[in-house]
């Protein structure tokens, strides 16, 4: 809390110095903010040359404990728009407030308007109703899991909604460019649409759809293509040994022999799950900027892991 105290402070003075909803410093571009890599790619198709785009969470770093620098918060403090992921994601949950209050002009956009919520549960997931946001927890600060699974943008049919949403919002800031981001949101979610269908095409056709994960960012991909996810995490938490030897048993009656970890946690869990099934650690992203790329590598991980098991 007391760093947090200190970033803030920052913040106050970057706003003294820098203002509103400037345009970026030497190219006269309007400067829009995501909170995540993913979202980037997002927002870089749509805008091209037309404005600067600042990620608040950088490689590396996991949205539950990344605190931002003070130079990101001088940038921030120039922008005029800042798309949120929306749907529970804990950076946003403990920074939007202070953002909002060291550029009070900042549109803050919930990129997860429309999109509808599943439950974060080990073995299957449920429908929550849609979603129209979450201020409810925008305050909390801990590590923990309201229920509700926040990483909706690992789902290309997700996806080509929270680029709608971005479009939407960058065309009424301005509205003389809008044109031209309606013809790249468009050829861009024709890419979603065409990766939708190369994941369909590489996943389908067997009868063995668990996976051992450690972290559970997949849940909205399980639901897509019809697998099931089993995380070794258990609310943002190391597991029990009791869930431990639940996960391996798991893995052994369904002779999985991948564990899937992220670069943004620990592999240690992951590992010891590996080694009780004489299988092996492959790391998936669930934050890589490239986004079709990657989510095209991670479907091609878990073909890979399915055709091992038979």
């Amino acid at each position: 809390m007391y760093s947090k105290q200190i970033i803030f402070v920052t913040l106050a003075v970057a706003l003294l110095l820098f203002g509103c909803a400037a345009p970026a410093e030497g190219t006269g571009k309007m400067k829009v903010v995501v909170t995540l890599l993913p979202q980037a790619e997002f927002a870089e198709e749509m805008v091209g040359d037309k404005a600067d785009v600042i990620v608040m969470v950088p490689p590396g770093a996991s949205p539950h404990s990344y605190e931002p620098a003070p130079s990101q918060l001088e940038e921030v403090a120039g922008a005029s728009l800042y798309f949120k992921v929306g749907s529970g994601v804990e950076f946003e949950r403990a920074w939007m407030e202070d953002i909002q209050g060291v550029n009070p002009n900042l549109k803050i956009i919930d990129t997860s308007h429309g999109i509808a919520l599943i439950e974060m549960e080990e073995h299957e997931h449920h429908e929550h109703e849609e979603h129209e946001g979450e201020e409810e927890h925008e305050h909390e600060e801990e590590h923990v899991h309201t229920g509700l699974d926040p990483h909706i943008w690992n789902s290309p049919k997700n996806a080509k909604v929270m680029v709608e949403n971005m479009y939407e919002a960058l065309a009424g800031e301005d509205p003389d460019n809008a044109e031209y981001y309606r013809a790249n949101a468009d050829a861009y979610i024709s890419r979603l649409d065409q990766l939708d269908s190369s994941i369909s095409n590489t996943l389908e056709g067997s009868e063995d759809r668990e996976f051992i994960v450690f972290h559970p960012a997949w849940g909205y991909f399980a639901r897509d293509y019809g697998l099931e996810q089993v995380a070794i995490e258990e609310a943002g938490k190391e597991p029990t040994a009791q869930s431990l030897q639940h996960v391996v048993d798991t893995a052994k009656e369904h002779r999985i022999k991948v564990v899937f970890a992220s670069p943004q946690f620990s592999t240690s869990s992951a590992e010891t799950v590996a080694s009780e099934i004489g299988g092996q650690v492959v790391l998936i992203d669930p934050l890589g900027k490239n986004y079709l790329e990657n989510m095209q590598n991670v479907s091609d991980a878990f073909a890979a892991a399915r055709d091992a098991a038979n």
